[in-house]
């Protein structure tokens, strides 16, 4: 596959994506979100894939969007561009498999979103963070001032959007907005090291899981429960249930397939 703007990899069920703009602090443009949206796909169709890395370099993970292309856009053209945005965003965060995004460097405004968008963030102490759109006279578009809000609640998200204001890695801990801090010259292997255990758990319980998740913002207690209760029964039909079962009882480590 040809792609512009990434470098993907598959090595041993786990499938990277490595943003290439180090020229723009991979900031995200259209051409970011067709290549990873082609990625995605690939990852879909391919079963051997157990997870999903996001990267950039040790300087920006990704530091927002292309601002120069921004100052000439008509109302027409920024609707177009952020309805991609949010499309890409979806995307990443319904993928069938988890992700994880792994940030060094500058995480600011589109490139923030994208980490907000993986199911889990990892990041090196060099780290740093903001959602600053409201600086340029604008708000975050690409789901930011929803999956903020999620992760650190009302206030603290208000706080975080209407100042601008850029937060270390510290800060983001504290908040929930990342699930691990490392140093930098460790963030590679914890990354894989995590990555590596997600690809031994059962694939289709891990997408249930995240499925279940994600609806638990947009349905009530009680419809919820019901559909809880359906996938978990549903699973007592996967070779990987009786797998984990029978590995527990027999003490090993289970073996999953994915079916």
């Amino acid at each position: 596959m040809d792609f512009k703007t990434i470098v993907y990899t598959k090595d041993s069920g786990i499938a990277t994506v490595q943003l290439n703009r180090p020229e723009v602090l991979n900031a995200i443009n259209e051409d970011v979100l067709l290549d990873l949206s082609q990625a995605m796909d690939d990852m879909v169709k391919d079963d051997t894939v157990r997870v999903l890395i996001v990267k950039g370099n040790t300087e920006a993970f990704a530091a927002g969007a292309d601002i120069k292309s921004f100052v000439s856009y008509s109302p027409q053209d920024a609707h177009q561009y952020i309805s991609q945005v949010q499309m890409g965003m979806n995307k990443l965060m319904a993928l069938n498999k988890p992700s994880i995004a792994s940030i060094s460097g500058y995480a600011l405004g589109g490139g923030c979103e994208l980490a907000l968008a993986c199911d889990i963030r990892i990041a090196a102490d060099n780290a740093v963070f903001g959602l600053p759109e409201i600086n340029l006279g604008i708000i975050p578009g690409g789901s930011g001032t929803l999956r903020l809000t999620r992760l650190v609640g009302e206030g603290k998200a208000k706080e975080l959007i209407f100042l601008g204001e850029i937060f270390d890695a510290k800060k983001a801990l504290e908040l929930g907005v990342i699930n691990r801090l490392v140093p930098l010259e460790d963030l590679e292997a914890e990354t894989l090291k995590l990555a590596r255990k997600l690809t031994r758990k059962p694939p289709i319980a891990l997408h249930s899981a995240k499925e279940l998740i994600h609806l638990s913002y947009d349905v009530d207690i009680h419809t919820g429960l019901m559909m809880e209760k359906e996938k978990f029964a549903y699973l007592f039909s996967t070779e990987d249930q009786q797998e984990g079962m029978l590995a527990f009882l027999e003490g090993r480590k289970a073996s999953f397939q994915g079916k």
